[in-house]
């Protein structure tokens, strides 16, 4: 599996830990993240070019996903989820990161660095990708009324209109 990672200042000693934890685990990885610290960069472009390079690789038939993360986890899953084909779901235990596939057929997953210790993080990233989508109609169902909306902006009517 393809794995691509990005992060800020506020994950790049995990990042460092965690590509070798996924090589060793016979993964491609390829960081999106920054080359050195520096404390005062942003998030923002650096997980967008994650997401868009998982989206790119599932789109190609590569099997891709994707792990973004910093201080809480929170911007990171916004700015992921900018970038049309990526739902990427914020992820702080097992059952999150197990869900986040099963029901939602995340490609991305977002993770507070500073909210987790290292060892805790690389089992809910473990779970993420180990776990496939159920494919469930309900799931499916929930799933194309996103994809409708973000391609067209089409919703379900309104029952209260």
């Amino acid at each position: 599996m393809r794995i691509h990672i990005a992060t800020d200042h506020a994950g790049l000693e995990f990042s460092t830990q965690l590509q070798h934890h996924l090589a060793g685990q016979g993964h491609e990885v390829v960081d999106h993240g920054p080359i050195e610290y520096d404390p005062v960069d942003d998030y923002p472009s650096f997980c967008i070019r994650a997401a868009q390079a998982v989206v790119s690789d599932q789109a190609a038939g590569v099997p891709a996903l994707g792990i973004v993360f910093g201080g809480s986890g929170n911007g990171e899953q916004i700015a992921a989820n900018k970038v049309t084909g990526v739902r990427a779901a914020l992820v702080w235990n097992l059952p999150t990161a197990e869900l986040a596939r099963e029901h939602n057929d995340a490609n991305v997953i977002a993770i507070g660095a500073r909210q987790h210790a290292f060892e805790e993080v690389v089992t809910f990233i473990d779970r993420f990708i180990e776990t496939p989508f159920t494919g469930d109609e309900r799931h499916a169902r929930r799933i194309a009324q996103v994809l409708a909306y973000e391609t067209d902006g089409s919703l379900l009517p309104d029952p209260r209109a």
